[in-house]
């Protein structure tokens, strides 16, 4: 694989510090530029910083880059990449603007935001379940009027922690299902010592979550017809969203009705034996084993569970049947490696494996 020269726009905050690190000895990917708002922009990114998020040190290779202007300096960041990680603080009017104008100008964008996850022709992708979706691209180019520019998005983070548990399943035929996510506080860009109210606490609200739980998952198990991705219509999903006070990790209880009512071994097995693309392709940040399930009682456990393969694999535990559902268990992902920057490095990995950044 050759070597990609990339951008990271928004890079000073919590998720581009997570792709930083993420990137920081990627075997394909390499950071060519640093881009922020106008108020960062112009310093060595050391300085540009407000604080330093992570719990390990920030590399010194980015510590002297100086911070570029994401808004100002369009043209001059896509002639020095070949394409974009993008993680903005902006309004989402805003930042639809700013994909579209690198796209337009040839730089292909791999999206960790919200904004164009509901065009019809930009994919939402996790890269296990629908990878397929990446066809729509085509479509999107023709639109824009690009040859090589274009929009790729993840999903929301806290579908990490039940979508990829109920995929294998939808073969038993999925009828509906109900969740409740108990979201970690850096899925808010937070840490305890910026969200102090969290603290003996659980707020049981959190903007806009619960619309993007119940519809997102319809989006990523619908199909491409004409140059758009036309959504599923079932399974219904109903959901829940919760905000706790844990530093990483997304939780889910999830309740789950079935056509055909499979065995608890069934399940145990769908889970086990369930790959996509990534491992296919063996792409780099691609969790050997996607999905793992704990037999255990009390887990999985965000504390313990949320770095199993380098924060990118998905946990269960508490498998069980239910008095009013089929089936009841408990899913976990890590929110800022799988669900967030992670997410979107293998999204961009299966990308550059299939030609896309060409």
């Amino acid at each position: 694989m050759k070597k990609f020269s990339v951008g990271v726009i928004g890079a000073t905050g919590m998720v581009g510090q997570r792709f930083l690190l993420l990137l920081e000895n990627h075997p394909w990917f390499t950071v060519k530029v640093l881009a922020a708002s106008s108020s960062s922009a112009g310093k060595a990114y050391k300085n540009a910083l407000k604080k330093w998020h992570m719990s390990v040190p920030m590399p010194e290779k980015y510590a002297d880059m100086v911070v570029m202007d994401a808004t100002e300096d369009k043209e001059k960041i896509a002639s020095l990449v070949d394409f974009c990680f993008c993680a903005v603080n902006m309004k989402k009017d805003e930042i639809k603007a700013l994909e579209y104008e690198y796209a337009k100008l040839e730089c292909p964008i791999v999206s960790n935001n919200s904004a164009h996850r509901f065009t019809d022709d930009v994919p939402m992708i996790i890269p296990e379940i629908n990878a397929d979706h990446l066809q729509v691209i085509e479509a999107q180019k023709k639109r824009l009027g690009t040859k090589r520019g274009f929009i790729a998005v993840k999903s929301n983070c806290s579908l990490q922690s039940y979508v990829p548990l109920l995929h294998p399943l939808k073969k038993y035929g999925i009828k509906c299902a109900a969740v409740t996510t108990y979201q970690a506080i850096s899925g808010a860009g937070k840490t305890f010592e910026t969200m102090p109210e969290i603290l003996d606490n659980i707020i049981p609200y959190i903007g806009g979550e619960e619309e993007k739980s119940e519809k997102e998952p319809l989006k990523i198990w619908g199909e491409v017809n004409d140059g758009k991705i036309q959504p599923a219509t079932s399974p219904k999903i109903t959901a829940q969203c919760l905000r706790v006070p844990v530093s990483d990790g997304h939780t889910a209880a999830c309740f789950v009705t079935f056509e055909n009512k499979p065995s608890k071994e069934d399940i145990l097995s769908a889970w086990k034996n369930f790959s996509g693309e990534p491992q296919a392709l063996n792409l780099p940040s691609a969790p050997k084993q996607f999905i793992h399930y704990f037999e255990e009682d009390n887990r999985p456990q965000a504390k313990l569970e949320r770095n199993l393969e380098n924060g990118m694999a998905v946990s269960a535990g508490r498998l069980r049947e239910d008095n009013l559902f089929d089936y009841k268990f408990i899913g976990l992902s890590h929110n800022t490696l799988r669900g967030a920057a992670g997410g979107a490095v293998l999204l961009a990995e299966l990308l550059a494996a299939k030609g896309y950044f060409d």
